[in-house]
């Protein structure tokens, strides 16, 4: 491992050197890949930094206690002995952590596709709730939040909801959010005051670009209508909408959020490319069973994943057994706590599957 680090950090002198070059600078995609490639290692490599540092107080520390016969000082240097040993122990597991091999996609922006599920009307209110929480879970990590396309069910629910989800490292985070989110409530059409048990879909994708799937557009049926539902100026009276069908895999995307049909249309084949893109590393990653079953948040789309159970206001993580009683704050988008839980949970999953290597 050490060995690694420390090519890893002559790499990242190179890259600093190659970085305060005229010629790089001037030459803006390889500066802007370089950087990035910068900023990827950056923790790595102050982290190791830090590692070789207190190593160093360490043998420092063991020379005073050699040479020294004062004990104020004697006990100063056991006690920065005892300090050092205890942060290399933290930092051996940081730079394990931070060695494990990245999911290519996490820097990526995401698509989220919310649909009711068993439920009826409640489902769909359920998913709309859904969208508004991680509406607002985006807002607290400064990301844009752009809706794609929305069925609502005409008392405020929605059938399903599609949206792009925009910022630094949204498909990290998001990409445990995939899965049957469940509810347990009284709903408020129920006489009886009896909870009912409803379900809505969470599906989550990294958002593809043009390097990732090339689509043919003879595969591709576009066609074009007037928006439905509710609208601004113009979006209800022209004919702005469109249904995008690829031929080959069935996939069917309607866009009507925007005025334009150009607008539209733009969005409907970022949303292709991403299904096509999901499609492939499903693919893969059922190529990969075992590994997929070792990692927290890659599961099935079918796994019930998490309850909401608002009588109790709690909301249990069904993957970590992980049980908060914040209900209210959750749906405010307040899921970091929840989220870093799983990436904890996942990062240990893949440590223990790499000691066994």
């Amino acid at each position: 491992m050490f060995d690694r680090l420390e090519d890893i950090l002559i790499h990242f002198e190179e890259l600093q050197a190659e970085l305060s070059n005229p010629e790089v600078i001037n030459d803006q995609k390889r500066f802007r890949r370089l950087m990035k490639e910068q900023n990827d290692l950056t923790p790595l490599v102050e982290a190791y930094q830090a590692y070789k540092a207190a190593n160093q107080n360490i043998e420092d520390s063991l020379a005073i206690l050699e040479e020294e016969t004062d004990e104020d000082m004697r006990e100063l240097a056991k006690e920065e002995m005892a300090e050092s040993k205890k942060r290399i122990e933290e930092l051996e597991q940081e730079i394990k952590i931070l060695l494990l091999p990245k999911d290519p996609n996490d820097d990526k922006n995401v698509i989220v596709e919310i649909r009711a599920g068993a439920g009826g009307d409640e489902a769909a209110l359920f998913s709309a709730e859904l969208y508004r929480m991680y509406s607002m879970y985006a807002e607290r990590r400064h990301w844009k939040t752009e809706l794609v396309s929305v069925s609502e069910n005409g008392i405020g629910g929605f059938k399903e909801a599609v949206f792009m989800i925009t910022g630094a490292g949204a498909y990290s985070r998001m990409k445990y959010e995939s899965g049957v989110h469940r509810v347990q409530r009284v709903p408020e059409t129920e006489s009886g005051g009896r909870i009912h048990t409803s379900t809505s879909t969470v599906a989550v994708m990294p958002e593809a670009e043009d390097v990732d799937v090339q689509i043919d557009m003879n595969d591709c049926r576009i066609d074009v209508m007037r928006a439905s539902g509710n609208g601004g100026q113009c979006v209800n009276t022209t004919d702005s909408a469109v249904r995008l069908t690829h031929m080959p895999t069935g996939i069917v995307i309607y866009s009507q959020t925007e005025k334009s049909q150009l607008q539209n249309k733009e969005k409907a084949f970022r949303l292709l490319r991403s299904k096509l893109y999901d499609l492939e590393l499903e693919k893969r990653q059922n190529a990969e069973a075992a590994e997929r079953r070792s990692q927290i948040g890659t599961g099935d789309r079918s796994e019930k994943i998490r309850t909401y159970n608002f009588p109790q206001g709690r909301v249990t993580e069904h993957r970590i057994k992980l049980t908060l009683y914040k209900i209210d704050s959750i749906m405010d988008g307040d899921l970091d706590e929840i989220i870093d839980s799983l990436i904890a949970a996942d990062q240990a999953a893949k440590l223990a599957k790499m000691n066994e290597v």
